[in-house]
């Protein structure tokens, strides 16, 4: 008996009309802005049962995206770790060479039905960024990116990438300068523009609607993954599992599976330990609370304040999670693991090296994660979500890294 048969109507059930996931969620914000979300709820609503507006994402995930991306078998990486069989479903190989398109066109396409002018978003690693200037540019809409200094830095060739697409990337200068300090500017610059702009949240996160609506756009991942694991090997996968920041690439691979009798695992960034400021596991460490207008689970302080969080990957380092992702987690549905900045690299130039795939730091934590479980079974299979190809990660893992070296013994090469 498949004990996971309560998840098989998730879909109508969550989020309630309100925005809520179990305890988490709703939207808690100044009343211009909830007005603003408001509309776009009802619009989002008018539009995603609409035959038209549904064959128009299809031609353009399969016209532009170059969708379906394929599932690919790990073979020579999964021959080092025994007899489990590690496969990848190849988000890298979207167009703009990320998961985040998936959304940041159907967003596109939502603010032209509402008659909009222009996408306000804040980034992290930059490929919500590169992926929300690609679909303005296709849409013909103005677009501002707002993007920490630090990370403005560490992720350049994403940033050339934005303004080469005619986007307007704006520095914040904030607190630690990265993605937190970016959602928090991106938010205060749609209070002053919400009547002739939309914003496009960068993850299943954020006031409802954005965690429903990113989460349905996203879930074409697990949808394709799903049947095209089953054409290939005739079964599903014994697991799942995929990286976490905000949530957006993993729930899309997660919720076409949740009711099927197979393992979902999260992975977050454990970064340098488990201090305080070393790491983004809101999951392993964090608390209930409200961050940005929604109730989840945040790295905070006793006061309720947003703790400093880290990670090697840009658009890791977020101290709270998506909210359906919290109602996950307490349900027991998925489990969330950390993995740390050296687990993530080692697994970066594993697969660079055996397979010839680049990930991007993000993904490569969902590869370790793979790798120590193929470890610890002999047998099965894991399918991870490839989340993202790491061309915008090179000059960076260069400098700190070199070409990985120190990860391989000579009985490895």
């Amino acid at each position: 008996m498949n004990k996971y048969r309560e998840f098989d109507n998730y879909l109508k059930e969550f989020p309630t009309k309100d925005g809520y996931f179990g305890d988490f969620g709703g939207a808690y914000l100044p009343e211009e802005l909830a007005r603003a979300f408001r509309e776009t709820d009802e619009a989002y609503e008018a539009i995603c049962h609409s035959a038209q507006f549904i064959n128009e994402l299809r031609r353009i995930r399969k016209e532009f995206q170059g969708r379906p991306t394929p599932v690919y078998h790990c073979e020579r990486l999964s021959r080092l770790f025994g007899n489990c069989q590690i496969y990848l479903k190849r988000e890298d190989l979207n167009h703009t060479g990320a998961h985040k398109l998936n959304h940041c066109m159907g967003e596109g396409l939502l603010a032209k039905f509402m008659g909009k002018k222009k996408l306000i978003a804040e980034t992290g690693a930059g490929q919500h960024g590169v992926a929300l200037a690609t679909a303005a540019a296709y849409f013909g809409l103005e677009c501002d990116i707002y993007m920490g200094e630090v990370d403005i830095a560490k992720q350049h060739p994403n940033v050339i990438r934005m303004k080469m697409l005619g986007a307007n990337v704006i520095p914040v200068t904030k607190g630690l300068k990265t993605l937190k300090e970016a959602v928090d500017a991106a938010f205060e610059a749609y209070l002053n523009e919400y009547d002739r702009a939309i914003y496009c949240i960068g993850s299943a996160l954020g006031p409802h609607p954005f965690p429903k609506i990113v989460r349905d756009f996203q879930a074409i991942i697990g949808i394709e993954a799903r049947d095209q694991f089953k054409e290939m090997t005739g079964m599903l996968p014994d697991a799942i599992a995929a990286s976490v920041g905000g949530g957006s690439n993993s729930i899309g691979m997660f919720v076409p599976f949740l009711s099927d009798p197979v393992e979902i695992y999260g992975v977050e960034p454990l970064g340098r330990g488990s201090k305080p400021g070393d790491h983004a596991a809101t999951m392993k460490f964090g608390t209930r609370g409200r961050l940005h207008g929604f109730d989840s689970y945040v790295l905070q302080d006793e006061s309720g304040e947003a703790m400093p969080v880290y990670s090697i990957a840009s658009g890791l380092d977020y101290p709270g999670v998506g909210p359906e992702h919290a109602y996950l987690r307490d349900s027991g549905r998925v489990r969330y693991e950390a993995i740390s900045d050296e687990e993530a690299m080692e697994a970066f130039f594993y697969l660079s090296r055996y397979e010839g795939i680049i990930p991007a730091i993000e993904s490569a934590h969902a590869v370790a994660f793979a790798m120590k479980y193929a470890r610890e079974n002999r047998f099965g299979s894991i399918l991870v979500s490839l989340s993202g190809r790491g061309d915008k990660d090179i000059d960076y893992v260069y400098e700190k890294y070199g070409c990985g070296e120190r990860f391989f013994d000579k009985s490895d090469r």
